[in-house]
């Protein structure tokens, strides 16, 4: 049987995650241990933190969406709860876009919730 010899496929890896860690500081880019725990630590904070960015951007357009809100005299939820009841089908993106770039058709949104809120 023939002799395997392995150090290229191992070299591959370390120069692989050494690749990973350029930049890190101290030994965390030089030394292969450290650095496979670093570089591991960082993919997984990566894929977590793909996530959180979705809920803090969701965040973002709510306190938007509200500030403006309160310029028209109305609550976030009244505001929501009377585009539901209009049949108003936008997004929150949408209307936190709107609320920033387009006061007036905000406004116009307001008023149809404070109109349909009423019913």
């Amino acid at each position: 049987m023939s002799k395997v010899k392995t150090a290229p496929a191992s070299r591959g890896r370390r120069r692989r995650v050494l690749k990973r860690a350029k930049g890190y500081r101290g030994a965390r880019g030089k030394l292969i241990r450290l650095a496979t725990e670093s570089v591991e630590r960082g993919l997984a904070y990566a894929f977590r933190d793909r996530k959180a960015r979705k809920r803090d951007i969701r965040g973002l357009w709510i306190t938007r969406i509200g500030a403006a809100c309160r310029i028209e005299g109305l609550s976030y939820s009244r505001f929501i709860s009377g585009l539901k009841k209009a049949g108003v089908a936008l997004d929150r993106k949408v209307l936190a876009d709107l609320a920033v770039r387009d006061r007036g058709v905000f406004k116009e949104l307001a008023d149809v919730a404070r109109g349909a809120g009423n019913k």
